[in-house]
């Protein structure tokens, strides 16, 4: 069976530890040269209650309150991806959740210190795309 090419949105963050350690450039550059257009993008700085409120699916993992911890300890960058099966292909360019079990070449594994210091958040889902697209920008801010 063949795998249909659907265009689609997701959204990715660089997180606090990829801002602080000047490779934003570098993230970019993978998205940029994987064919997925950046439609959005801003440098934003959550306060803790945000960072729950984006994180409230996980409000019950006992990892809650050191993520949202970290995810506001210092600004982000939020962007919003396009491109042909978008979700999956960013998914992919990052790797694993843990770094350690993350395929080589990917920005966890080449960039990751931690399971929680990352670099980088995608979507999982076309759903939670759309939340998580909608939590940082208006309609306005998104390119069509």
């Amino acid at each position: 069976m063949r795998k249909l090419n659907i265009m689609e949105r997701t959204l990715a963050i660089i997180k606090p530890d990829g801002v602080a350690r000047g490779i934003i450039g570098e993230v970019i550059q993978r998205l940029e040269s994987n064919k997925l257009k950046i439609t959005a993008m801003k440098m934003v700085k959550m306060n803790q209650e945000q960072a729950k409120g984006f994180y409230a699916v996980h409000e019950e993992r006992p990892f809650f309150d050191s993520l949202t911890y970290f995810m506001s300890s210092g600004p982000i960058v939020v962007m919003v991806l396009e491109g042909e099966n978008a979700i999956a292909k960013y998914r992919e360019i990052m790797g694993a959740t843990d770094y350690r079990q993350a395929d080589e070449g990917t920005i966890r594994k080449d960039f990751a210190t931690d399971i929680e210091k990352n670099v980088v958040h995608g979507s999982d889902s076309p759903e939670t795309a759309v939340i998580e697209i909608a939590y940082f920008f208006n309609r306005f801010e998104l390119i069509h």
